[in-house]
């Protein structure tokens, strides 16, 4: 099968990972990430190397000092320890799919990840083992988008797929404004005169100033994952 992406960065939100239930949310949900291991299973069969970085805010925020009075510094480290549960629980959900997985950590943690090296991740995609980057980037004051756009310009990855409940960037946010229209495709230098929030802009600008393509697609949309690796029209396409 022809793939028009062979190494890829997949970034996920911790929200992504929630679910609904009768007292209202449940951080995790089993059923999606069993959804997200069927896709990334595909996605290996077909040939490509899969590294993925996961948010934590299904779980934890570290932003809003003011509202919980946590240091901001110490609050992003709760929210690094955050992404690793996430982490953990893809893993899981991951090899009881039958991926071979190998999950990295920014901050050391023996007993239940390796530590982050960035020639031994660059291994494991060669040897069809899919990635799992945790803990960020392993700094406070830097989001998992940071995170990811690091670690694909580490590893060399030919793009970043940024997996979202929405099927690429919109004029507007399109669950509020029904006027709002979808770009095809989007240079960087639009995104930022039009002030579209594709990543937050310490992660956007390495993106930019390494020529790294990002796709911003609907993740939870069976075969999308596939479609956007073929080189199909799904998402919006950001270079």
């Amino acid at each position: 099968m022809a793939l028009k992406y062979k190494r890829i960065l997949l970034k996920l939100s911790g929200e992504a990972l929630m679910g609904k239930s009768n007292d209202g949310y449940e951080p995790l949900d089993i059923s999606i990430i069993a959804q997200y291991a069927k896709d990334v299973k595909e996605l290996v069969a077909a040939g490509a190397e899969v590294a993925i970085v996961i948010g934590g805010g299904n779980i934890y925020r570290g932003m809003n000092e003011a509202e919980t009075g946590i240091e901001r510094a110490h609050g992003d480290y709760m929210g690094m320890l955050a992404t690793v549960i996430n982490a953990m629980a893809l893993q899981a959900g991951f090899e009881k799919a039958g991926v071979y997985t190998r999950l990295q950590s920014a901050i050391k943690m023996e007993q239940i990840a390796e530590p982050y090296i960035r020639r031994k991740a660059i291994r494991h995609l060669e040897k069809g083992r899919v990635v799992i980057f945790g803990a960020g980037t392993g700094n406070p004051y830097f989001t998992t988008d940071t995170a990811g756009s690091l670690r694909a310009i580490e590893i060399k990855a030919d793009v970043i797929l940024k997996g979202t409940r929405v099927d690429g960037i919109y004029t507007a946010d399109p669950e509020k404004d029904p006027t709002a229209t979808k770009y095809e495709t989007i240079s960087f230098a639009e995104c930022i005169q039009k002030n579209l929030k594709v990543m937050d802009m310490t992660a956007f600008t390495l993106c930019m100033e390494n020529k790294l393509p990002i796709i911003v697609f609907d993740m939870n949309k069976t075969g999308n994952l596939l479609k956007v690796v073929k080189g199909e029209q799904v998402g919006t396409l950001v270079s």
